[in-house]
């Protein structure tokens, strides 16, 4: 069997049409969806790129591995384990088109072959899909008839700035995205990247853009666009005749806020808009239908390991899910979901079947509460913070969350939650120099 991994970047599972979505933003995926299984309730446990692709890979907790954050200050250690370098012990050629190695030490660790078309760009996220797959599909000519690969392909079409081709540009928007009489995008420049955003992508786009909505369907265009590039390397698959000996393994690194919460365009805040990602099996020894308990990534490395017949190692924190998917076991994997951020803002959650609750370990620039709770059925959108009405249920959650880290940090040997002893990334400068004029609410 051959393992393809196609990860997403900033793909959220809900603007997916086999998500429900109402725009046909996937029609490639929606057919593989029908030939395979999707889990429905997938989330990462640690965000953005950088934390969540290091969990992908070590099968362990970033409280475990190290890196909480998105460009800080921390490695993966080289005794952590890596799923790409037992697939290459375990007899698999591996390949990863992808970028990730060129920025930090250790992510390119297990690949025979890896390579980063991205090189060639200023700007490496804005090698689009086509330009990875004139990489991929030469590789796959050499290999896929010939021996076992396992091949990691890293599109990065839906992250910002989200700039498809212009024939997409319009695919799903069809009012005026300059009128004035729009202020969705009021308050932007109050983001730390609002006014970057105006200045170096929205120039792109022509005119004043007040309409965030017109934002957002550029997003869901970008999806559109990769969905092609996905369907053009499942048919090059089929062409070389290893499609059905081949287990194709979709999924989104995090999601991605588009302007609620006022955090816009961007993948930081612990909700589900963020948090809540596809996961997509479609091959030998997956049957079709869907997953409905919780999954994490957490658990794809020792889920794909098993799948391939090696033995996931022990260190890892995660548990395969080949039992369930085979439906050998009925009892749920997991109760909760505990995820971090360590990026632009330092905070846990805990987040169980019918609650979330939000634990921040300082102040960000958003005047934040230190606490919040939401009611997910009664408020998917996580708009309507109980800590205060329901003090009870936030402090049994909270007590859960924070007696889930401290045995973690017992675990491993710490004596310092790794998000206040790191502190946050992306965010530092903002915070380091203050560029912001109010008095953070903490701090009074």
């Amino acid at each position: 069997m051959n393992i393809v991994f196609i990860a997403v970047d900033t793909l959220r599972a809900d603007h997916l049409g086999c998500y429900g979505y109402h725009r046909p933003t996937s029609p490639h995926l929606d057919e593989i969806t029908q030939e395979g299984m999707r889990f429905t309730q997938h989330f990462a446990t640690a965000i953005p790129t950088h934390p969540a692709f290091a969990t992908l890979m070590t099968g362990q907790y970033s409280i475990t591995h190290g890196v909480v954050a998105h460009g800080g200050g921390r490695e993966i250690p080289r005794q952590a384990p890596w799923m790409p370098e037992a697939l290459l012990r375990g007899g698999y050629t591996t390949c990863a088109v992808d970028n990730l190695g060129g920025w930090r030490v250790g992510y390119d660790r297990g690949y025979e072959f890896y390579i980063d078309p991205t090189r060639r760009r200023t700007l490496n996220i804005n090698a689009d899909n086509r330009t990875l797959n004139r990489r991929v599909f030469p590789w796959l000519e050499q290999h896929a008839t010939k021996e076992p690969f396992f091949l990691f392909v890293h599109y990065w079409d839906p992250h910002t700035p989200y700039l498809p081709p212009r024939a997409y540009r319009r695919l799903f928007y069809k009012g005026d995205p300059c009128d004035p009489k729009h202020t969705s995008l009021d308050g932007m420049e109050e983001h730390p990247l609002g006014r970057t955003w105006r200045d170096t992508w929205f120039n792109q786009l022509g005119g004043n853009i007040t309409d965030a909505d017109y934002i957002e369907a550029l997003y869901d265009a970008e999806i559109r666009y990769v969905d092609e590039g996905i369907g053009e390397l499942t048919q090059k698959l089929e062409t070389l005749g290893v499609l059905d000996d081949t287990l194709l393994v979709i999924m989104g690194d995090h999601g991605e806020l588009m302007y609620r919460h006022n955090i816009f365009f961007d993948h930081h805040g612990l909700y589900d808009g963020n948090l809540h990602v596809p996961l997509i099996l479609r091959g030998p020894g997956i049957p079709k239908g869907q997953f409905d308990h919780f999954s994490t990534h957490v658990d794809f490395a020792p889920t794909l390991l098993e799948l391939a017949g090696i033995d996931p190692p022990e260190a890892m924190d995660g548990k395969s899910l080949v039992p369930w998917i085979q439906g050998e076991d009925r009892e749920p994997p997991r109760d909760f979901i505990v995820s971090q951020e360590c990026t632009w803002q330092a905070k846990w959650c805990l987040r169980t079947a019918t609650h979330k609750f939000i634990k921040a370990r300082e102040a960000d620039f958003y005047e934040s509460p230190e606490r919040e709770l939401y009611d997910l059925q009664a408020d998917p959108d996580e708009f309507r913070n109980l800590a205060d009405q329901e003090p009870a249920l936030a402090d049994t959650m909270e007590a859960q969350l924070e007696g889930w880290i401290a045995e973690m940090m017992h675990k491993n040997g710490l004596d310092t939650d790794p998000l206040i002893a790191q502190g946050i990334s992306l965010g530092r400068a903002w915070k380091d120099a203050g560029l912001r004029a109010k008095k953070l609410r903490w701090n009074q």
